[in-house]
């Protein structure tokens, strides 16, 4: 037996799933059973309070569940795991199971809509503090947390404009002041960013995205220390925001490639960014692997690939997205990403569709940005199905 550490693309395939495999199967079982059997009385009080292990009840727990959190553990060098229904019912139980009345929250202007409208519209009306502070100035965060502070929440890279916070620093000055720590790293994966390494208390995924890579389930996870983990479990399933086996069965499946559709997806934006740079019609091109993003040495260090996530603006706004988009053959044109397709979208229809024109532009997202989810495609036919839809504008603007 090796003591050598286990590889990453190794344990995307074959993490977590040995203690659940049966009758000699090689792929983990989809469990559909709502309820558990038990002859022992005595046995099952021990499961039911925990003592040991096993499954009482659907909401609860279950084993294909408990497969694909714990190969998600596996992948972000976490002590525990649980999952949810969705990415976002992740982040609202996790924040729901710390805050309380009273309490004060600090985080970045740019979160995902979704996000963002849990702490400008439902923390507030719960008597919570929220202060949001433009991402990426790192002082500003500080101060902001140096006027006390219960949980620093970050998103890095964003969604979707890709910005980058440092990780390390903000983990530490969260600490300084007691916070808790919380990291939505979607974006990143734990391919390309493990922030428990930096020094963040819990990490969430939406796993519907870059984990499952398919489009095909909706799910979330959360992953960090075995005391905050079970306080968030406690909350969920209480709540009841369980995760569908099915969907459970789906992303593990998906995760078996997820080292090497993160490493092609990665390859792909990197190049498509690229070629955005040289187009006249693009204002702006958005992805931390670029010399030119404000943060990319902060990203470089903290990342170790730059992911499938891009964005970039256009001349003429609404107008031009509304005459590009139709024209990507090799493209769908949907409110999701991290897929193997390549998925295409304006913010004000995608993940800031929640938010008003003002609420968008107060987070620097313009209303002619269009966000990019590079999937495995030849990045050369990638590149050309945007070449021909260029070509489409420029004529009909007379560029």
């Amino acid at each position: 037996m090796t003591n050598k550490k286990i590889h990453q693309s190794t344990q995307a395939v074959w993490g977590g799933e040995k203690d659940y495999l049966a009758h000699g199967a090689s792929q983990v079982p989809v469990v559909l059973s709502v309820a558990y059997t038990y002859d022992d009385m005595d046995e099952w009080y021990d499961v039911a309070i925990g003592k040991k292990k096993g499954h009482i009840y659907g909401r609860n727990t279950n084993p294909t569940v408990q497969a694909f959190e714990d190969k998600v553990k596996l992948l972000e060098g976490a002590e525990a795991a649980t999952s949810f229904s969705t990415g976002m019912a992740a982040i609202s139980n996790t924040l729901a199971t710390f805050l309380v009345p009273g309490d004060r929250i600090v985080s970045i202007k740019d979160t995902y809509g979704g996000t963002n409208k849990i702490f400008t519209e439902f923390l507030p009306r719960q008597q919570i503090d929220v202060a949001l502070v433009d991402t990426g100035n790192h002082e500003a965060i500080e101060a902001e947390l140096k006027k006390g502070c219960k949980i620093l929440y970050l998103e890095t890279p964003t969604n979707p404009t890709v910005k980058i916070t440092d990780i390390a620093r903000m983990a530490k000055a969260g600490h300084e002041v007691g916070a808790l720590v919380i990291i939505d790293n979607t974006f990143g994966t734990p391919i390309n960013q493990n922030p428990l390494e930096d020094g963040v208390d819990l990490v969430l995924h939406s796993a519907t995205k870059f984990l499952g890579g398919h489009a095909d389930a909706l799910g979330g996870v959360l992953v960090g220390s075995h005391e905050l983990v079970e306080q968030v479990y406690h909350y969920r399933e209480i709540n009841g925001a369980t995760m569908d086996p099915m969907a459970a069965y789906l992303l593990l499946r998906g995760m078996k490639t997820l080292h090497l559709r993160i490493r092609e997806q990665s390859k792909n934006a990197m190049a498509l960014a690229k070629f955005l740079q040289t187009k006249d019609i693009v204002e702006d091109v958005f992805y931390p692997g670029l010399e030119t993003h404000p943060n990319h040495d902060i990203a470089k260090r903290q990342m170790k690939g730059f992911g499938g996530m891009l964005s970039f603006s256009v001349k003429g706004g609404v107008d031009t997205v509304r005459d590009l988009l139709p024209k990507l053959q090799y493209a769908n044109r949907a409110a999701n990403l991290g897929a193997v397709e390549t998925t295409v979208g304006p913010a004000r229809t995608t993940s800031h569709v929640e938010c008003t024109p003002e609420e968008r532009a107060a987070m620097g997202i313009p209303e002619g940005l269009i966000r990019v989810s590079c999937g495995i495609e030849e990045i050369e036919d990638i590149i050309n199905d945007f070449e021909q839809a260029f070509q489409h504008v420029e004529t009909v603007m007379n560029v």
